[in-house]
């Protein structure tokens, strides 16, 4: 299967390249859906969140923050939305792990936040349902 960040990664597509370093790669998402929609990606192919390895998330996230940080601080933005689906149910489009980053400012008209209808079962049925047991 192909996968088309893997082909960014290996520059058989092109990109536009926010950051990169021997483990991870940010480049501008080709949507152009919002200014500075960013794509943050592991170099090495992982499906999602749920089947990475603990180094390898520490550091994608480190490079999450260093850009956000970066954007705030230097790029003129007030804060940021972070997204990330893993699994299709979950609407992964691409399966590879991948953290967007969408710059914030005040006005912007941006909705991130989807309009939930509401839980099916009692929050204390949910509760005891997910809780680890050290909870």
């Amino acid at each position: 299967m192909k996968c088309i960040f893997c082909e960014i990664i290996n520059g058989t597509l092109p990109k536009r390249l926010i950051y990169e370093d021997e483990h991870t790669l940010a480049f501008l998402d080709i949507a152009d859906d919002v200014d500075g929609h960013t794509i943050v990606v592991p170099r090495k192919h992982i499906s999602n969140i749920l089947d990475c390895d603990g180094e390898t998330l520490t550091h994608l996230m480190q490079i999450v923050q260093l850009i956000s940080k970066h954007y705030v601080n230097c790029c003129g933005y007030q804060g940021v939305n972070l997204l990330n689906e893993s699994g299709a149910e979950a609407q992964q489009s691409v399966p590879h792990l991948h953290i967007h980053i969408i710059p914030r400012k005040h006005g912007d008209g941006i909705d991130a936040w989807p309009a939930f209808t509401g839980g099916t079962q009692s929050l204390d049925a949910t509760h005891q349902k997910l809780k680890i047991n050290n909870a």
